[in-house]
């Protein structure tokens, strides 16, 4: 194996929890509008992430399918459409990859349009973290997000103690303190293996028509697409193709749902995660992915105190710094006054309009090209006029 491919030291370990605040809450709310089975779901999304941390050997963890799991979680979509969803939508980004049309989209798309992406999920995340995770337990949870904050600014860049272990430690004291009841955890733990699912024709026309539609225009942009670029922006020395994330988010969307588990996605936000809270190897991943694979099969019947453990306050932390990663990716388009406007909007539009994101994709492009285009059309008919 390469050197560095994957290390397990504290600061991969630290770096474990960088995207955990985005999962958990996803994880959680469609178990229980769907019905799913916790231990399914949790064992099958760890060992997604164990597999995509040793085939990278980088930082690159799978998430929930996020539009997907609002769909479901607002409008209670049946487990089974989910898994048919899963299905439909692996089979839609293989075919994508393996006929080479992801690879020139990826080409088409110019690099400040990613860079909007990129900012609009920044914002995002940071958005959804001051409104909803840090006041989540009233003055309390103000307070500890306060010292959380603290806590990362002050380590930031420390290589003896890392700050994202320290901020999950003070989460982890705080609940056992005030919140979750350990004993209860103790007494419901015990073996539970994930169960078969094969999902009907119906289930796979329902979950294509009602979520893989809506997803897909977000997983292009964000899954593959700004995910390939920031691989580029944080592992210079790495080469990544795209169409190797599409072939491994097709592949394990083919496998999660008949296990049971979530459709899921590669994310620069995961990937800026961990980044972000010291990871640099696939070790990151492959921890985190033990807890889970750990959580479904010896907690399954207890997950939702388990997930106490972690408050929102503290994953609240977590996300702002994933977004401040995101964000600070545009600094490198900021002497093109044209480029940088352009993904000023593309950002804005992406977090305003519903879908969003393709909305974005779509008008950052057309701009993009109608800017270069307009000068060269000025000459010509200047030229023409004279």
């Amino acid at each position: 194996m390469k050197r560095d491919w994957i290390r397990f030291d504290r600061h991969e370990l630290a770096g474990s929890f960088g995207d955990v605040g985005t999962d958990l809450p996803l994880l959680v709310g469609m178990i229980a509008a769907a019905g799913l089975d916790a231990a399914s779901v949790f064992a099958v999304f760890g060992l997604l992430q164990i597999l995509t941390g040793v085939l990278y050997g980088m930082p690159m963890p799978v998430q929930p399918l996020k539009v997907m799991a609002v769909l479901v979680i607002a409008q209670r979509v049946p487990g089974e459409a989910l898994y048919g969803a899963g299905l439909a939508i692996g089979v839609t980004v293989l075919l994508l990859s393996f006929t080479g049309a992801l690879e020139r989209l990826a080409r088409i798309i110019p690099h400040c349009v990613v860079r909007g992406v990129q900012l609009g999920l920044g914002l995002s995340l940071a958005t959804l973290a001051l409104r909803q995770y840090v006041p989540a337990q009233g003055a309390a949870g103000w307070g500890l997000a306060a010292a959380g904050f603290v806590v990362m600014l002050a380590l930031r860049g420390n290589r003896r103690t890392p700050a994202g272990l320290v901020l999950i430690t003070l989460g982890v004291i705080y609940a056992l303190v005030w919140r979750v009841d350990g004993s209860a955890i103790m007494t419901g733990a015990g073996l539970r293996l994930p169960q078969i699912h094969l999902p009907g024709w119906s289930d796979i026309v329902t979950g294509a028509v009602v979520l893989a539609l809506p997803q897909l225009p977000l997983s292009l942009s964000n899954s593959l697409i700004a995910t390939r670029q920031t691989v580029a922006d944080l592992f210079p020395h790495r080469s990544l193709q795209i169409r190797k994330l599409g072939l491994t988010y097709g592949f394990i969307n083919l496998i999660a749902p008949l296990f049971g588990g979530v459709p899921a996605c590669h994310g620069c936000g995961g990937l800026a995660g961990h980044y972000a809270f010291g990871a640099r190897t696939g070790g990151s991943v492959v921890i985190y992915g033990a807890a889970f694979v750990l959580l479904g099969l010896l907690l399954g019947g207890v997950a939702a105190q388990v997930v106490e453990m972690l408050p929102l306050p503290v994953l609240g932390v977590v996300l702002v710094f994933e977004g401040l990663v995101l964000m600070r990716l545009v600094s490198d388009i900021a002497h093109s006054p044209r480029d940088l406007t352009i993904a000023l909007l593309v950002a804005i539009v992406a977090v305003s309009l519903p879908q969003g994101f393709l909305v974005g994709l779509v008008v950052g492009t057309l701009l993009y090209y109608l800017a270069t285009r307009l000068p060269a059309l000025q000459t010509a008919m200047r030229t023409e006029s004279a």
